[in-house]
C-alpha cells in the first residue's frame, strides 16, 4: 500500500494531513517532527501576552491526540538528516524510512544576527511553540524589552508586549514601521499609535553589538547610541528551510523550488508553506498555506489540483491601530495612492499601468471594505 510522510508538524503539515484525510481516510500518513508535536496556532504566537496566555495554553492537541484525530503516525522529536530521492527514503535519527510520497513542510528559520558583543547569542527569536516558552519565561520578573526589527512581527509583538504592560523599544534602519509593506502614511500612522501607548521608535539605525549589563543588556547603534534592555528579542526577518532540499539534489532558489502542483524537481517530492516558493514567490503566511493545502490534498488522494492563489489579505495584529493588506508580490515599484477619509481612517490603493487595482491598505473603520475590494483584484497565481 502506498504511504505518504511529511516532514513538519507546524500549521502546513497538520492542515495538510486535516485535508488530506478529508479525502482519503485509510492511506498509511506518517509525520515527523524535531519537536514535541503539539498543534497551536502559530499566528497567535505574537499576541498572546495582552490576553496572559501561557505557552501551554496555546497547544490545543498533543502529539498523540493528533495521532488519533488523523489516524496517522506521529514521530516526535526526530531529525531527518537526509533524503534518498532515487531510494525513495529519508533518514531519521539514524534509522530509514521508505517512503511512496514525501512532502517538505519544513518552515522557516529566523535569519540571524551577524553582531558583536558578548552577549550577541542570547537575542531571542519567536518562530514556534517551544520559542515563545523560552520567551515567556525569560520576560518574567522582567520591564524593558528591544525588539530589533520593525518588520510584520516585530510590530505585532511591540503592541502585544506594550499592551501587557512592558516597555518597549524597537530599532530598524528604515524609515518607519512595516517599510517593505506599507505605504509611508500607513506606516507613520502605526508608528504614531503606536508611540502614543509607549513604544519608542529608533529608525534609521541598527544595533551593533549586544553585551551584558548589569541589570540585562547594553545594544549598542549605529549613531553610536545605546540602549538598555533586559530582554532582547530579534524579528529581523525569515528564511525558508531549504538545506535538506538541496543536500538531496532538489532545485531550491529563495525556497524550495515547487510547480503548480507543488511537486519539487524530484518526483514525488512535494513541498508547501514557508519553505516553498511557488510561481517565484514565497509567501509566509497563513492563506497560502491553506490553499496549498488544499490543493495538495487531492493530488495526494489522486485527483491532480494545481494551487491556485487568488488576491490575500493580510491582517496586521496591531490593535492600536488594525491594518488589512493585500498587495501582490508579482508587482514591485507601484506607487501608492493614499488619502484619509472624514473618520480619520487611511485607505491606499495601487494600480498598475492599465488601471487596473493590484493592492490596497485599509485601515480602522476602513477595513469593513476588504470584502468589495478583494472582489475586484485580480488572482496572483
Amino acid at each position: 500500500m502506498n504511504n505518504i510522510i511529511i516532514i513538519g508538524t507546524g500549521l502546513a503539515g497538520y492542515t495538510l494531513a486535516r485535508e488530506f484525510r478529508k479525502l482519503d481516510k485509510e492511506t498509511p500518513l506518517t509525520l515527523i517532527t524535531a519537536d514535541d508535536g503539539r498543534f497551536y496556532s502559530k499566528p497567535m504566537l505574537s499576541n498572546a501576552l495582552a490576553s496572559c496566555r501561557s505557552p501551554d495554553s496555546l497547544a490545543s492537541s498533543d502529539a498523540a491526540q493528533m495521532a488519533a484525530q488523523l489516524n496517522a503516525t506521529v514521530v516526535t522529536h526526530a531529525r531527518v538528516t537526509a533524503i534518498d530521492a532515487q531510494q525513495r527514503s529519508v533518514t531519521v535519527n539514524d534509522e530509514t524510512l521508505f517512503y511512496e510520497k514525501l512532502v517538505l513542510a519544513l518552515g522557516a528559520d529566523p535569519v540571524k544576527s551577524t553582531l558583536a558583543g558578548d552577549a550577541v547569542g542570547e537575542a531571542l527569536s519567536v518562530n514556534d511553540l517551544q520559542d515563545y516558552a523560552q520567551f515567556h519565561a525569560a520576560l518574567q520578573g522582567k520591564k524593558h524589552i528591544a525588539i530589533m526589527g520593525a518588520g510584520l512581527i516585530g510590530c505585532e509583538f511591540a503592541n502585544d508586549l506594550i499592551s501587557a504592560g512592558y516597555t518597549v523599544d524597537v530599532i530598524d534602519p528604515g524609515q518607519h514601521p512595516l517599510g517593505s509593506l506599507l505605504p509611508k502614511a500607513a506606516g507613520e500612522a502605526l508608528q504614531q499609535a503606536l508611540q502614543t501607548l509607549g513604544v519608542g521608535w529608533h529608525f534609521g539605525k541598527k544595533v551593533t553589538a549586544i553585551n551584558h549589563d548589569k541589570e540585562g543588556y547594553r545594544l549598542s547603534l549605529s549613531d553610536s547610541s545605546e540602549l538598555e534592555a533586559h530582554v532582547v528579542l530579534s524579528a529581523i526577518g525569515l528564511k525558508p528551510r531549504v538545506d535538506l532540499a538541496q543536500a538531496a539534489g532538489i532545485k531550491v532558489n529563495r525556497g524550495i523550488i515547487v510547480d503548480r502542483l507543488l511537486m519539487t524537481s524530484a518526483p514525488d517530492i512535494y513541498a508547501l508553506g514557508d519553505c516553498a516558493e511557488v510561481g517565484g514567490m514565497v509567501l509566509p503566511f497563513v492563506m497560502p498555506l491553506m490553499q496549498a493545502a488544499r490543493a495538495l490534498a487531492a493530488t495526494l488522494s489522486g485527483t491532480p489540483v494545481a494551487v491556485s492563489y487568488p488576491a490575500m489579505p493580510v491582517v496586521i495584529k496591531t490593535p492600536a491601530y488594525p491594518i488589512i493588506l493585500s498587495a501582490s508580490p508579482l508587482h514591485t515599484g507601484y506607487e501608492w495612492q493614499t488619502s484619509i477619509c472624514h473618520e480619520g481612517v487611511l485607505r491606499g490603493h495601487y494600480y498598475d499601468k492599465a488601471d487596473q487595482l493590484q493592492g490596497f491598505v485599509l485601515t480602522g473603520k476602513a477595513t469593513a471594505e476588504k470584502s468589495s475590494l478583494l472582489a475586484t483584484l485580480p488572482a496572483w497565481l
